[in-house]
């Protein structure tokens, strides 16, 4: 999927996805039509619906990170557009859309992730890095055997001795 296209659900996940510094998990609401995340923010602990292509309160996040932005007027398409660097980000990256809160978004996620991105996965995500993976999906590296001790398992509470 070209990142010049993404638009409301999508674009709101993939800019969750491209924080990974603040989004620690990302996952849906209203029926899967809502991106919804957990994170910390600068100190700033968020835990509910995510939606920066409606909500500059959302986009503050990428405003924020923006090094330099630079805002030029409407094309004769009516379309906004933006030169912008971010911290972390991999270059300077133009955003288009038909708003600057759009433009500004699909810049932030092209200087994370290139041009293309995948499809949405609506389903429970944790976040690590620019990798995301299915909560409760096992993985080789997190799967582990509880090892036996004399008194019982490890976690078993057991009864106070008499």
């Amino acid at each position: 999927m070209n990142v010049a296209d993404l638009t409301g659900v999508a674009l709101d996940y993939w800019v969750a996805r491209s924080l990974h510094d603040f989004v620690r998990e990302i996952y849906f609401t209203d029926s899967g039509e809502t991106v919804s995340i957990r994170g910390n923010d600068r100190g700033r602990p968020w835990d509910g619906r995510f939606t920066p292509s409606t909500s500059w309160e959302a986009a503050a996040a990428v405003l924020e990170r923006a090094q330099r932005l630079e805002v030029r007027e409407r094309t004769d398409h009516g379309a906004a557009h933006c030169i912008a660097e971010f911290e972390g980000g991999h270059r300077t990256v133009e955003g288009r859309g038909d708003s600057l809160r759009v433009a500004l978004l699909r810049a932030f996620v092209e200087s994370r992730f290139g041009d293309s991105v995948g499809e949405v996965l609506r389903q429970a995500q944790a976040v690590t890095g620019e990798r995301a993976a299915l909560i409760g999906e096992e993985s080789a590296e997190s799967s582990f055997v509880d090892v036996p001790s004399p008194d019982g398992q490890i976690g078993d509470i057991q009864s106070i001795p008499r």
